[in-house]
């Protein structure tokens, strides 16, 4: 489903990325772990059309999508939950959810919205709510239900986890299981390593901008250089 050959991207003098290259294949659950600095957020923006890559080459279902805007490449089926969430503040809770759903012109937004809130009912309480007035780990389904809104093809995690509590995090991990048992190809990017790769496929491993390892994430978790690394073991 998803390609990248040779991909380099730069922040003025700054390499970010270094001839990186992974696939992803159609309803996969794939996860890239990483020290924070290593380049892994920089790559999810050059997937969304967020960031303009120096060379290589970016291709979706067989497309190459390397130059295309972002609300093109979000048209194709892609959908990113950005760290940090990027809400909209100052709107309600269901007017997130609406906005996810702006490319679509179905007749289904209606029953989308009621299968995010039988998800995450908490979410059917405070719909009325300001976004910005919930807590983190509520805002964290607000943004998950949001891009869920669009219906994706390929659905692209930043740090997921960060910042939340354990129980908050086991639930939105569950969630997206759920989504990805669905038929939705999910890319993670996470520092949690260890609960990256018990959810995931396969993984790569990112360092200094370059893809050091690859694997199934099973394997991963057992190898003596990913414990040392990013497993504190």
């Amino acid at each position: 489903m998803l390609k990248i050959e040779k991909l380099c991207c730069n922040y003025k003098q700054i390499i970010a990325l270094s001839d990186v290259s992974l696939h992803i294949n159609r309803g996969e659950m794939i996860s890239l772990i990483g020290a924070n600095g290593a380049g892994k957020t920089t790559l999810l923006r050059a997937i969304s059309g967020l960031q303009n890559p120096k060379s290589g080459n970016i291709y979706f279902e067989n497309k190459n999508i390397t130059k295309l805007e972002s609300h093109d490449v979000a048209k194709l089926g892609i959908a990113q939950i950005p760290e940090g969430r990027g809400l909209f503040s100052i709107l309600s809770v269901e007017e997130n959810l609406r906005l996810g759903a702006y490319i679509r012109d179905d007749n289904e937004i209606e029953l989308d919205i009621e299968k995010i809130y039988s998800q995450f009912p908490i979410l059917k309480e405070k719909s009325k709510e300001y976004a910005g007035t919930l807590s983190g780990g509520q805002q964290q389904m607000v943004a998950v239900g949001r891009a869920l809104m669009s219906r994706p093809k390929l659905l692209l995690l930043d740090e997921p986890s960060m910042g939340l509590a354990p129980i908050i995090v086991e639930e939105i991990f569950e969630a997206i299981k759920i989504l990805r048992d669905s038929g939705t190809t999910i890319f993670i990017v996470e520092q949690n390593a260890f609960l990256a790769l018990s959810v995931t496929d396969r993984a790569y491993v990112l360092e200094n901008g370059r893809i050091v390892m690859s694997g199934n994430s099973v394997e991963l978790l057992e190898d003596e250089g990913v414990k040392e690394a990013y497993l504190g073991a």
